[in-house]
């Protein structure tokens, strides 16, 4: 008999809608008898990091997903519109490494918005019921605008969770940048909307992907998973009637109560998809 290795929970980005979609999922998988906020290793970015921040406190996923169905009095909403969104393409398309695509973008971000021109911690802090870092192995994505290099925070890192949090959930164009430490941070899902690499080590893992498009190749979901080469894996990607519960616009609060029941309900489709990885 293989003994179990490892395992790995990673929580893709994808808006206010995303968050609800990915508490509906876990939510539902738990109710029939697979628990994936056990994982020994849990990966968030963007939307994913709230997620993570909140089930890996040991908070139940019963009250974070009846949290979902009330009135989203607390949420800031926002779009990215279109011309914003034709803003972020010539970064990614001129040459240069994925360090030098990531600062570009990173100056459209600081363009768009000084750091701490909108109160973002403020509203993620009115997410996270517990704000300390957990005492689990919780890694949060983000990316240096300056620089472009990727950083991934973790109980460790000596950085305030609500601030990491925030870091990761700044949307270029959208919410402003995020000081800590004298450098500023953007959303860890410009460099990927999973960065399931950074699960590295993991035996077994299970992707939640509420966008499952990458901006490269090398950064797509399933390079990232063949990188890791875990002996057992699966992708949950929302289904046809999630995405249109979702709607066009992911950081809508409006659709956050539908998107998690999109969630609920999907995710009885994917006991017998995604239980044998857990127990393989």
């Amino acid at each position: 008999m293989t003994e179990r290795g490892p395992s790995a929970l990673v929580l893709g980005g994808g808006g206010i809608t995303g968050i609800a979609w990915e508490i509906g999922i876990l939510h539902g998988l738990a109710e029939a008898g697979v628990d994936l906020t056990d994982a020994d290793t849990v990966v968030g970015t963007s939307a994913g990091s709230v997620v993570g921040a909140q089930v890996t406190n040991g908070l139940p996923l019963a009250d974070l997903y009846a949290a979902q169905l009330e009135p989203p009095d607390a949420e800031l909403g926002g779009r990215l519109s279109r011309i914003a969104a034709l803003k972020l393409v010539p970064p990614y398309v001129l040459p240069g490494s994925g360090r030098d695509k990531l600062a570009r973008v990173g100056r459209v971000a600081r363009a768009a918005h000084e750091p701490g021109s909108i109160d973002r911690e403020g509203v993620i802090r009115s997410r996270l019921p517990a704000h300390d870092w957990p005492q689990r192995d919780l890694r949060i994505t983000a990316v240096d605008t300056e620089s472009g290099e990727f950083t991934v925070f973790t109980p460790g890192s000596g950085v305030d969770l609500v601030s990491a949090v925030a870091a990761s959930c700044a949307v270029p164009t959208v919410w402003p940048p995020v000081e800590i430490g004298g450098r500023t941070y953007m959303d860890g899902g410009m460099r990927s909307t999973a960065n399931v690499d950074v699960a590295a080590g993991a035996d077994r893992v299970v992707v939640l992907a509420p966008l499952p498009r990458s901006i490269s190749r090398r950064t797509s979901i399933r390079a990232q998973v063949e990188k890791v080469g875990p002996r057992a894996w699966s992708v949950v990607t929302p289904d046809e009637q999630a995405l249109a519960a979702f709607g066009r616009n992911l950081l809508d609060p409006a659709k956050r109560a539908v998107a998690a029941e999109a969630g609920l309900r999907q995710s009885r489709d994917l006991v017998d998809q995604v239980g044998p990885v857990w127990s393989a």
